[in-house]
């Protein structure tokens, strides 16, 4: 059965999300269909990547991916398919595909709309299914489309680097108030260099180890890991991090005067 995956910012109470299934149901009563969220925050391209890219690396190959984030941030002309590392993806042309992928993808077409259609979000939904739909019985990528497309790219947004310190971004808290940074596993320790560290957030506090899980520490107490996504976390065992340290996501609306996200640095000595 072909596996399809959804990711939108509709947000569950909305009867959408079961309309949205309903419809692909009708294009191919085989698809099996998997919620990443329906929660990303409107025009928080940030969480979206993170939560996409964290998501979509545990899935087979060839997977259908269909991302309808940010649908509407200008009018529709044209649907995107990709193809990268064995997955494709199907969203809309708005810069998100590129902040997920961390990269430009291997395989890009253009899907033209229809000019006269009511360009909502069923409407985007059912040409995503039958796009798929021509890929489960054998339609060649190259074929469904435009190769020859422009499509805008927007960048993920990367921490910064020295020799001695990272500077990050939060751009995700989980439903315990844990605290996610835009700092991989990876970055941490091709800068750390064996060296001793400093995680600094909100002034004076300060974390200066790496624990393994919550559990390490005793309850109450603030911890950072690296989460299975393999990002940086700040929490509190049994606690809330955000609610607490009065920390904010990139995009949420902080009072004037105030940077629109919170940075998070690591000084290694």
């Amino acid at each position: 059965m072909p596996l399809l995956t959804l990711t939108s910012d509709i947000g569950n109470p909305d009867y959408l999300v079961g309309a949205v299934k309903a419809q692909l149901l009708q294009i191919n009563p085989e698809f099996q269909i998997i919620d990443i969220s329906h929660s990303i925050p409107p025009f928080n391209y940030p969480q979206a990547a993170y939560v996409c890219r964290s998501a979509i690396k545990n899935f087979p190959d060839f997977t259908y991916h269909l991302i309808l984030v940010n649908l509407f941030e200008k009018k529709p002309e044209q649907l995107l398919l990709a193809f990268h590392n064995n997955q494709y993806f199907i969203c809309a042309d708005n810069g998100l595909l590129t902040m997920i992928l961390e990269e430009n993808p291997e395989i890009i077409i253009g899907i033209p709309l229809d000019k006269a259609a009511i360009k909502n979000t069923i409407y985007l939904t059912s040409v995503m299914g039958k796009i798929v739909n021509q890929l489960v019985n054998g339609e060649s990528i190259k074929n469904i489309g435009s190769s020859d497309v422009q499509y805008l790219e927007k960048r993920h947004l990367r921490p910064m680097l020295d020799n001695n310190s990272i500077e990050g971004q939060i751009i995700f808290i989980d439903s315990f108030e844990n605290v996610i940074v835009n700092i991989t596993r990876d970055q941490f320790e091709e800068q750390r260099k064996g060296r001793g560290f400093r995680i600094v957030f909100k002034r004076d506090e300060m974390i200066d180890h790496i624990s393994e899980s919550y559990a390490d520490v005793r309850e109450g107490e603030k911890l950072a890991l690296f989460n299975s996504a393999g990002y940086l976390e700040i929490a509190i065992n049994k606690g809330n991090a955000a609610g607490l340290f009065g920390l904010k996501g990139f995009s949420e609306k902080m009072r004037q005067g105030q940077l629109s996200y919170q940075t998070v640095r690591v000084y290694f000595e």
